[in-house]
């Protein structure tokens, strides 16, 4: 049977498991997959159901306009009161279902202190070294298939699993030019399913597209499908956890409370995992406060909510009126260049530069409702389209809250703001000398989240951190957090492959907690 028909349709077939994963995204489902041959009872919860396999996947009009799969609720911006609608997505796989599936690691000295323009980006409480097996396990699981052609990425003897996805017309065309300018334009590292009998056809719906043929490696098709069918992994969906549930004297989590289908209910559980995602995950904790725990699950350090990061981003098109560009599948290519240096304007680390999916008509149309959609897909077919990261940094006063009535806020202003700018002048340069006459740019606000990271952050203090280094609850023994709330910084690549591999990561240490066999999964 399916994941899909196995998926719990009367409630947990049982009352009490050994561990209970709140959460089937990056996070949550790469853990039940890491821990679905360890002998214990798992059972995996997650708010929404399966995302359905159907010919709207691939139709921009039904995404982006009629937004079709948007299926969150409405968050408010704690600033102005105003509410909005985030770029979260409540489905089996979470966020990745969605997601352009660019699966790069994080380098080497990204976990280290650096300083920026407006501060200081901190150490993580382990290193590059302690993830590098996680992240090869996770590059094999995730199908990912790349280059060692960026300078920035220490791959020595370390080879990708799949070979790079080559550059189409266009966009090889644009990788020579860069070359010849002294850049280093590299393959971008993809989980996409090209292998030999693959089934991925290079399509132009696939960056912010549900994949209607699962060939996108998303976490449900990859780690949440094969651990439902091992039989040792349990799924329910359509459950909305309310609460994580402590012991008398609050030193241990003993289970989940939630609603589904407007039912209260409780489960038990030797360990809870919450993989909610930076925002959910931390609302989770505030809403858990007990007499022992006033503040919220975990906080007795202050810090969970806050330092919430999503990044400084910009999406910026190059239109050439009379070439047309010929990639369909465009998203192959980014630079580096700018990664840990600067300018002689602005002699601090940049952030990264990555080209985007394809962009159509319709997509624009949202933010150009002034202009008809044959207009703007024309534009579209003579644009090339890329995204560009700068690191915001984690400012305590950004942060998630909860209202009154429950809901949750966002507390939220960009910092590292100087440093975006210098980044958009230069690749604003850059595509010029491309030979793009017209270079358009626009920063991303609030909605856009789909790089939250950070509110519950892990260190060694327990002073200044909310879990310890093996993301473990200072404050709870058997409580964890695995999603990117436990990053101390966001480096400016996407975080989805460093959160799967601190997944994996994390598995051994619950594997130990429980004397579970340790046997490491065998990739899809």
């Amino acid at each position: 049977m399916s994941a899909v028909s196995t998926a719990r349709a009367q409630g947990p077939a049982a009352g009490h498991y050994d561990v209970v994963i709140v959460g089937s995204g990056a996070g949550g489902g790469s853990l039940a997959y890491a821990l679905a041959d360890s002998g214990l009872r798992i059972l995996l919860v997650e708010r929404g159901g399966f995302l359905p396999q159907e010919r709207q996947n691939w139709d921009a009009k039904a995404i982006f306009r009629d937004k079709r799969y948007v299926n969150a609720e409405k968050w408010v911006d704690d600033r102005t009161g105003a509410e909005f609608a985030p770029g979260t997505y409540y489905y089996v796989g979470g966020n990745t279902k969605l997601y352009g599936a660019s699966l790069v690691r994080f380098r080497r000295e990204d976990f280290w202190e650096t300083r920026l323009a407006e501060g200081v980006s901190p150490a993580w409480p382990i290193a590059y070294e302690d993830l590098l097996p996680y992240y090869r396990q996770a590059e094999r699981v995730y199908r990912v298939h790349g280059a060692d052609d960026d300078p920035t990425l220490p791959r020595p003897d370390d080879p990708f699993p799949y070979p790079p996805v080559e550059h189409e017309g266009t966009v090889a065309e644009i990788a020579r030019d860069l070359s010849a300018m002294g850049l280093t334009p590299s393959h971008l590292s993809l989980g996409i399913d090209l292998r030999d009998g693959g089934r991925c056809i290079r399509c132009a719906t696939c960056d912010a597209f549900p994949c209607r043929t699962l060939a996108k490696s998303d976490t449900d098709a990859v780690c949440v499908r094969p651990a439902v069918a091992s039989g040792s992994v349990e799924l329910l969906t359509g459950a909305y956890v309310e609460r994580v549930l402590t012991e008398p004297g609050g030193r241990r989590a003993r289970g989940i409370a939630y609603v589904r289908d407007g039912v209260r209910a409780e489960v038990g559980a030797g360990t809870v995992v919450v993989s909610g995602g930076a925002v959910n995950s931390a609302a989770l904790l505030l809403r858990s406060a007990t007499d022992e725990h006033p503040a919220g699950l975990a906080n007795s350090s202050g810090v969970v909510g806050r330092h919430y990061m999503v990044h400084n981003n910009s999406v910026m098109v190059g239109v050439h009126p009379t070439r047309k560009n010929t990639a369909e599948f465009q998203k192959t290519l980014y630079l580096n260049d700018f990664y840990t240096r600067g300018t002689a304007e602005h002699p601090f680390p940049l952030g990264h530069v990555q080209l985007i999916g394809k962009l159509q008509g319709e997509m624009l149309k949202g933010n150009r409702p002034e202009l008809p959609v044959w207009a703007l897909s024309m534009a579209a077919r003579r644009s090339s389209d890329w995204w560009l990261f700068s690191e915001d940094l984690p400012d305590p006063d950004n942060r998630v809250l909860l209202g009154d009535d429950g809901r949750i806020r966002i507390r939220w202003a960009p910092n590292n703001e100087s440093t975006h700018t210098a980044l958009v002048a230069t690749m604003r340069g850059i595509l010029r000398e491309l030979g793009y006459p017209l270079v358009f740019s626009q920063r991303t606000s609030i909605e856009v989240n789909s790089h939250q990271a950070g509110t519950v952050r892990a260190g060694a203090d327990p002073s200044t951190s909310a879990l310890d280094p093996d993301c473990r609850a200072h404050d709870v023994e058997n409580l964890y957090v695995v999603d990117s709330s436990f990053f101390p910084s966001l480096p400016v690549m996407n975080p989805a492959l460093t959160i799967a591999a601190n997944a994996f990561r994390v598995a051994a240490t619950i594997r130990a907690d429980h004397g579970a066999r340790t046997a490491e999964p065998a990739a899809v």
